[in-house]
């Protein structure tokens, strides 16, 4: 793989460790300041996953 293909794999890597960290707010018990905060942040994460998944599916369409 070329090392810009490994750097988006990595930041892939990053932010599903932080989608994940959200999701888990989500599953705890119903507080509405973090399940606001959290269901927010959650939506933006994936919003960048996909956004890396379209520069990895790109830079594969390249090589």
């Amino acid at each position: 793989m070329s090392e810009r293909l490994d750097t988006l794999m990595a930041a892939r890597m990053r932010m599903i460790e932080d989608r994940d960290a959200h999701a888990k707010v989500l599953a705890a018990p119903f507080n509405r300041d973090n399940a606001e905060r959290a269901r927010s942040k959650f939506v933006e994460m994936q919003s960048v996953i996909d956004a890396i998944d379209r520069a990895i599916a790109g830079e594969q369409a390249a090589s």
